[in-house]
């Protein structure tokens, strides 16, 4: 009866960087940068590929769809954020809340499986690259974009649906976002499930996922040693050194966040590294990809009106 009396929460307070006013201003504008950043290079990205047909091949197909997704992720909170920085009392309403939550876990576990993924193309490019065209065909390809579009919604969306939460006591987030950890602590209905199944979630679709890429990448290493020539070695690590890269900072801060003894409030180390992996390492992937890719760097000159070989 106590809890039938209590009124459920029709909006959430986003803390932020509410405790922190002198450091609003910087992090509006560092904000915007990174946003910028990852809205320009991904669109780049995306660009390059869809105009240069040599750029048309399972490794930068995969690479689209991480950019688009990209995109998408840090869409979902970024532009929130930054109108957020300088409300005395930030709000959002309990729909739109819920909503930005299920997105983002959605896309964040697609992002997870869609590396995978990555990691695989890259062992068949290596291992077996005689029969890599027959392998990773078009219609191939094509389907394991599906599947990890279609097993992250079976993962994250269907059961935040079949166990859904009710909030009825406070309703502020000490986050800049709804992130899902962060308004788990607030519920007020019976969260044990929702934690079995979290963390049931994050052991699929982060410790198998990451197991899988490093399995793949250790048959890798030991077919590059068998490699006689430099330059051979030498391709097949520039093959390779982008993505690892990119997975060990994905997965590092992911894994720190979900796969862990859940304290009983947020912190602020909680925020930064939602942060992090929510809109820096979009922000980084096609830096990192760009860097030591001599055909995205030959792509861009070539969008730039600059014939001149990489």
């Amino acid at each position: 009866m106590e809890r039938a009396n209590k009124s459920l929460v029709t909006e959430f307070i986003l803390v932020g960087l509410s405790n922190y006013p002198w450091a609003q201003a910087m992090f509006f504008w560092l904000l915007l940068l990174i946003y910028l950043v990852t809205l320009l290079g991904n669109g780049l990205i995306l660009a390059m590929i869809w105009a240069d047909p040599q750029l048309h091949t399972p490794m930068y197909f995969f690479l689209s769809n991480l950019s688009f997704l990209d995109i998408c992720y840090s869409s979902i909170s970024a532009p929130q954020m930054l109108a957020n920085c300088f409300r005395d009392r930030p709000t959002i309403s309990f729909a739109n809340c819920y909503t930005q939550m299920m997105v983002s876990l959605y896309l964040g576990v697609t992002e997870c499986l869609l590396l995978a993924v990555m990691a695989y193309d890259r062992f068949v490019a290596i291992c077996k690259p005689l029969r890599y065209t027959l392998i990773m065909s078009r219609r191939v390809c094509i389907q394991m974009v599906v599947s990890a579009w279609t097993s992250a919604f079976l993962l994250t969306v269907i059961p935040t649906f079949a166990f859904p939460l009710q909030f009825c006591g406070p309703n502020i987030i000490n986050h800049f976002s709804c992130e899902a950890l962060a308004m788990l602590k607030l519920a007020c209905s019976d969260t044990h499930l929702n934690l079995i199944v979290m963390f049931s979630s994050g052991v699929l679709t982060l410790l198998m996922p990451f197991t899988f890429i490093l399995v793949t990448y250790i048959r890798i290493g030991m077919v590059m040693l068998r490699i006689r020539s430099a330059q051979g070695r030498s391709r097949a690590v520039s093959t390779c050194s982008s993505h690892m890269t990119v997975v060990s900072i994905f997965y590092g801060t992911a894994i720190s966040m979900y796969i862990r003894p859940q304290a009983k409030s947020a912190s602020d180390q909680d925020k930064l590294i939602a942060v992090f992996y929510g809109l820096v390492t979009p922000m980084l992937n096609p830096l990192i990809y760009s860097l030591r890719n001599k055909d995205v760097q030959r792509a861009l000159r070539k969008m730039a009106g600059n014939k001149m070989p990489v």
